[in-house]
């Protein structure tokens, strides 16, 4: 969910081309809800193999990292580690809408009515931990490069973008900016055809590019005061101010030059530190780690987990899987998939 400051931001289109070559990293939660949410039938139910187990996130990890090797773009996944204290609340609200919307969809596919039924599928998305587990395992099977946070994982994201060891960081949230990532790239694996909620209607979506500096640059604030824009509109680790929406949030940091003024204007007392949420965003957490590996993938192991554990069809994940070999012949390299990397 995080922070919306999304219309204030300057974006960029972008096509894939631009990425080729750079290492980016995933925001590996955001990603696979976002497979679970996109990746499912006419009904908005999940895909799922013939015990009953949901398959979206596998499905969209396979395919569509494979488009992005491709196209030379190196993805590194990022999964976020133990979620601070303070995101208790966020968490909570989540359950209860995905609770809601799941009774919802039941209702509305008992009612025939396959539009609300997709609508309240999607909104049903739930990420468990063995989906996660799986996850890893087949980022791990296809000699990706795997990197577990602390906490946050924009956060850790944030700390290699500044080191070099990533170009930017693939996310469809803007949390990664207030945590000081120079780049966001959003739209990276959901590229194409989108349908608008609750309409009829389709809308072409294409990469975009923000950057940070930019973004301050235009918007005549410096990262701090980028930060209080989210805690006057809301983050994952507080509640919003009433009334008070991005163009106000806005106008208010830039007229103010402490967060006590801001709060003074308001005229609301939050029920929040915000000093140690602050902190959190300007002094982010994170592992130092090395330069990520690209390996060959392992076959056999991509094959026991997708086609005899989860129905996926063999000669598909095979063709995929010869995709990568192909690309690298392509470019004259060698052989190996660890020298084209």
């Amino acid at each position: 969910m995080g922070t919306a400051i999304g219309e204030l931001l300057v974006r960029e289109e972008i096509s894939l081309d631009y990425l080729k070559g750079r290492r980016v990293g995933i925001d590996s939660h955001n990603i696979l809800y976002q497979f679970l949410s996109s990746i499912r039938s006419y009904d908005g139910t999940p895909l799922m193999d013939s015990h009953g187990n949901v398959t979206s996130h596998l499905t969209g990890l396979l395919y569509r990292t494979v488009n992005l090797l491709e196209k030379d773009v190196k993805p590194v996944f990022v999964f976020d580690g133990v979620p601070s204290k303070l995101k208790k609340e966020t968490l909570e609200e989540r359950k209860r809408i995905r609770t809601e919307a799941l009774a919802r969809h039941e209702e509305a596919l008992k009612a025939g009515d396959l539009e609300e039924a997709r609508k309240m599928g999607a909104r049903s998305v739930r990420l468990t931990p063995e989906m996660i587990a799986e996850a890893k395992k087949l980022i791990e099977a296809l000699g990706l490069p795997l990197v577990q946070a602390l906490d946050e994982g924009e956060a850790q994201i944030a700390g290699m973008v500044s080191r070099g060891t990533l170009f930017g960081c693939v996310s469809q949230d803007y949390d990664s900016l207030l945590f000081g990532a120079s780049r966001v790239l959003r739209n990276i694996a959901v590229t194409g055809k989108r349908k608008m909620p609750g309409r009829n209607l389709f809308i072409d979506v294409s990469p975009e590019l923000i950057e940070l500096q930019k973004c301050l640059e235009t918007l005549k604030i410096d990262r701090r005061k980028l930060v209080w824009i989210g805690l006057l509109i809301g983050t994952d680790f507080n509640e919003k101010f009433p009334n008070i929406g991005p163009k106000k949030a806005l106008k208010l940091v830039q007229d103010n030059d402490s967060f006590e003024k801001i709060v003074e204007a308001t005229g609301y007392t939050p029920g929040f530190d915000y000093r140690e949420i602050e902190e959190i965003f300007l002094n982010p957490k994170f592992n130092e780690v090395p330069l990520p590996e690209f390996r060959k993938p392992d076959r056999e192991r991509v094959k026991e987990l997708l086609c005899e554990q989860h129905d996926f069809s063999l000669e598909r994940v095979m063709n995929a899987l010869d995709k990568l070999e192909k690309k690298t012949e392509e470019k004259g390299a060698q052989a190996s998939l660890s020298k084209w990397f």
